[in-house]
């Protein structure tokens, strides 16, 4: 059975959206947000070129966000983007949320020349993992490193 698409509005991210945006990541994780998490949200919102940033609103509610950027320079990788975060309320998973809006920043990114998105997703996130593979996500050449400090 084909998963219930909603009627939804996809659009720029905006600094009213940012409270909608943490509740939507705190109901996610299942974790208090701090509030400079909020604040970040709003920096992004404000950005003047706030080109990869999106909201999708169902009944004039915000119910899913994703957060890109570009990425100009990268160890030999050509001009690409980087989605950095994204949620849907758990409420709206599997109605064509987030897909809707990665539709959106992948149309963007293809007008303006870019040729590659990436992502970075945790090994054990089972159902982030499986909707990047419905996206057409794949593994890449690189890898992600970390260092505690």
């Amino acid at each position: 059975m084909e998963p219930e698409t909603l009627e939804l509005t996809v659009r720029k991210l905006q600094t009213e959206d940012a409270d909608a945006i943490s509740e939507i990541y705190s109901l996610i994780t299942q974790k208090a947000i701090s509030p400079k998490f909020t604040e970040v949200v709003r920096e992004h919102a404000s950005q003047e070129k706030n080109e990869g940033h999106f909201v999708s609103v169902f009944n004039g509610q915000v119910v899913g966000f994703m957060i890109s950027y570009l990425l100009p320079l990268g160890f030999g990788a050509d001009k690409n983007a980087y989605i950095a975060t994204m949620g849907v309320h758990p409420k709206y998973m599997g109605q064509g949320v987030g897909r809707k809006m990665a539709q959106e920043i992948f149309n963007l990114y293809h007008a303006m020349g870019i040729k590659n998105v990436y992502t970075s997703v945790r090994w054990d996130s089972t159902d982030l993992l499986s909707f990047c593979k419905t996206l057409g996500f794949e593994r890449s050449e690189f890898i992600n490193l970390q260092m505690d400090i």
